[in-house]
């Protein structure tokens, strides 16, 4: 009897329960292996989008300073990288006004965008000394934030190395989606100033010229550009019995006011 009694309470053991199943429980099953996490993108990947209603500013400089002055309010930047590829270049060689519009693969953007933060143009910061008097200062614009690189041309860190990257002639062909062509606006912004006029005068067709709102130290107001009278420095305009000088600046991607232009 202890013999039995000994047995039987090992096979019970075994079991569920002595006193209940007569059958092991089934060992319960090994948890679901989660799956592998997806490796992680690019911070840019998602920045290339072709549909114009996504086109956003990601990538900007201009060159201002100077014993000229350059780069004024309402001035055109020199280059402006747009988040479906579009990029559109102001270049010296160009006569004023005159733009030219590329077109970067999605790889060539991020390319890009991940290049000039390794550069450390993600940050705000300035690169160079600030007591050059008239110093020319190229300022480049990215994720909110600002750097401004004094005297580039003399600059070795990685900021003015980058600067390289952003001129079209050394883009390869197979980094583009289209070829260059002229950056054609759908609106013009035309900045007036009250002037003597004592040279020649016109008479202005469109919008009078007061009416507009105070942006970049003019009087601002859009025009559709095709409508838009060549203008030169020696001819003024005559608008509701004033007489104004006038300064054109196409509105750009993702401009739509004269807000917009400052």
């Amino acid at each position: 009897m202890p013999a039995f009694a000994c047995a039987a309470f090992a096979a019970c053991a075994a079991l569920t329960s002595c006193g209940g199943s007569e059958t092991a429980s089934a060992p319960s099953s090994p948890p679901p292996s989660s799956p592998a996490p997806a490796s992680s993108p690019s911070p840019t990947a998602s920045l290339v989008d072709r549909s114009p209603s996504a086109e956003k500013l990601v990538l900007r400089w201009r060159r201002t300073g100077g014993f000229a002055g350059v780069g004024g309010p309402g001035s055109v930047p020199e280059f402006s990288l747009y988040s479906n590829g579009r990029v559109v270049v102001a270049s010296a060689g160009q006569p004023q006004g005159k733009l030219t519009e590329y077109l970067l693969k999605p790889e060539a953007v991020r390319r890009l965008l991940d290049d000039a933060r390794a550069a450390g143009l993600g940050r705000s910061h300035t690169v160079g000394s600030d007591r050059i008097a008239d110093a020319m200062i190229t300022v480049v614009t990215m994720d909110g934030a600002t750097t401004r690189i004094i005297q580039a041309e003399s600059q070795s860190g990685p900021e003015a190395r980058f600067l390289k990257r952003l001129d079209p002639a050394a883009w390869p062909a197979s980094d583009q989606a289209a070829k260059p062509k002229p950056y054609e606006p759908a609106k013009t912004a035309v900045l007036a100033g009250e002037t003597a006029g004592t040279g020649t005068v016109k008479a202005w067709p469109l919008a009078p010229l007061g009416g507009g709102v105070r942006e970049a130290g003019a009087v601002c107001t859009l025009a559709p550009a095709r409508k838009v009278p060549a203008t030169r420095p020696d001819v003024a305009w005559r608008s509701e019995g004033k007489t104004y000088s006038v300064r054109l600046r196409p509105l750009l991607p993702a401009e739509s006011s004269c807000r917009d232009i400052t």
